[in-house]
């Protein structure tokens, strides 16, 4: 297994299911994932799914910039930290932020999401 390629593919996925179907993001989460966005902490697949949908805007555009990743651990998990550009229907401009992916595997063969961290950044 390739960290890099897997690190990709993951990034790709989770990028494209955001900015088509955000509740098609809950099966990459558990019940004991955390997502914290912005400072807040959100526990658990369904309340982190209900913190995505939420979101006040419908659509979005990703735009990766970078993706960097390390293996975590003996158990084969995969720390992801992404960087890029997000681009909101009806605005001119876009905002830039930073988002950190712990990925661990299932016992299917795939990844989960145990922690997400997403930040804007604010030149």
């Amino acid at each position: 297994m390739d960290p890099d390629a897997v690190a990709k593919a993951f990034v790709e996925h989770y990028y494209s299911t955001f900015d088509a179907n955000r509740a098609g993001l809950a099966n990459l989460y558990q019940e004991g994932s955390m997502l914290t966005f912005e400072g807040q902490k959100i526990m658990g697949s369904p309340n982190i799914v209900a913190k995505l949908t939420g979101l006040p805007f419908q659509q979005c555009q990703h735009q990766i910039s970078t993706v960097d990743c390390q293996p975590s651990g003996p158990a084969g998990g995969m720390l992801v930290f992404v960087s890029g550009n997000l681009q909101l229907v009806g605005e001119q401009h876009t905002l830039k932020f930073s988002q950190m992916f712990h990925l661990m595997p299932t016992p299917q063969g795939s990844f989960y999401v145990l922690n997400d961290i997403f930040r804007l950044n604010y030149a």
